[in-house]
């Protein structure tokens, strides 16, 4: 088991690593080559997400038998204190560092894209809530119908999506990876990064000190040792620094939290899939950060406190129906950004700007800190 995960680390490692490389010195028509694959690889995940999450949150919830209303309620209220706490977090860094460090803006045009010569529309089968709202209502269904040959169906269902997850969607993955990688190389905006490289080194740490809270707190209340559960992350966090989406990195964040003893198999199947729609802590420590950041930076000062809290009260809602895409929750909150914090034209560009150029790492931060509640809820269900 080890082996394994240490090939995949290897692998993913290499594809964001030969990524990079080939953006930096392909031309044109290579690089519409790359924008087809990435197009194609990222339809094929992205139609899966649905299914995995039908395949794996449904089977769960019935299985789970008793307390699962209690269940689904504390899991929501879990990953909305976690995105919260998150965000106060960056705030009480952001008041104190942010006036100390030289934040320059950068004009530098990043070089276009080619148009892509071949496309291809994998439409899923519906959008990710949507999947996630139906499997919890079938899940609940069948429980509460008491139909065991829908249940049997149902993890019969389960076992023919893991064969795709397993021979499908993570073969795909390292290509989607290294296309994705390549893209950002050669348009230039790898190497935008110096120009707020002091802010996202500091938002990069305040995800590995959320992290450790979150892992110490699920220690304490579990009495387990949450390493059990952090140890087998690595290719999750690797997988979702390519993909900088919670949702593309489902299939791999299911096996990373299956190598857990101290996990239940019918916990994880039914807490990953859901926290990986619903639990976006560190895309929101990310965005309060960086609201921060182009505060200061275009209108001379930190936003109000109170304004600041009020947002994040909204942000914190707003990020559990952010869409599992790339830059989802500053997406799904830019009218609360322009409502509350009255940032302009220039400010929300410069906010999208900034956020894209780190979002894998807020999405990493996301799919491991879903391991540390994953334990956290896996007590809840025994002491329930």
């Amino acid at each position: 088991m080890r082996k394994i995960l240490s090939n995949t680390i290897v692998v993913l490692l290499l594809s964001v690593i030969v990524g990079i490389g080939l953006g930096f010195v392909v031309d044109e028509r290579f690089m519409r080559l790359a924008i087809v694959v990435k197009q194609i690889s990222a339809q094929i995940i992205f139609f899966m997400v649905p299914l995995i999450i039908l395949g794996f949150v449904a089977p769960s919830i019935a299985s789970l038998r008793d307390n699962v209303s209690k269940l689904l309620l504390f899991t929501f209220g879990l990953a909305y204190a976690s995105s919260v706490g998150a965000a106060l977090f960056a705030v009480a860094v952001s008041y104190k560092l942010i006036p100390l460090l030289s934040i320059q803006n950068s004009q530098e045009s990043l070089i276009a894209l080619p148009e892509t010569i071949f496309k291809l529309e994998i439409p899923p089968v519906m959008n990710v809530m949507s999947a996630l709202l139906l499997a919890i209502l079938i899940g609940l269904a069948t429980l509460w119908s008491k139909a065991d040959k829908v249940a049997e169906l149902l993890q019969q269902f389960q076992a023919m999506i893991l064969q795709l997850v397993h021979k499908v969607l993570i073969p795909i993955l390292p290509i989607f990876i290294a296309a994705n990688f390549c893209a950002l190389g050669y348009e230039g905006s790898i190497g935008q990064l110096k120009y707020f490289l002091p802010v996202i080194l500091v938002v990069i740490i305040c995800h590995y000190r959320w992290l450790a809270f979150l892992y110490v707190l699920a220690s304490l209340y579990s009495g387990q040792n949450g390493w059990q559960v952090l140890k087998h992350y690595g290719p999750a966090y690797l997988t979702a620094l390519g993909t900088m989406s919670s949702a593309a990195t489902l299939g791999v964040a299911l096996e990373c939290a299956g190598k857990s003893e101290v996990i239940d198999k019918d916990v994880r199947d039914f807490a990953i899939p859901l926290l990986a729609n619903i639990h976006l802590c560190g895309s929101v420590l990310t965005e309060t950060c960086f609201v921060c950041v182009v505060s200061q930076l275009l209108y001379g000062q930190l936003p109000e406190l109170a304004t600041i809290l009020l947002f994040i009260v909204l942000l914190g809602i707003f990020a559990v129906g952010a869409p599992g895409v790339p830059g989802g929750t500053v997406l799904a909150s830019l009218g609360i950004v322009v409502a509350v914090l009255g940032f302009n034209d220039e400010g929300t560009a410069l906010l999208m700007a900034i956020f894209a150029l780190q979002d894998s790492f807020g999405t990493a931060c996301n799919v491991t800190g879903d391991g540390a509640l994953a334990l956290i809820i896996n007590t809840f269900k025994k002491k329930a």
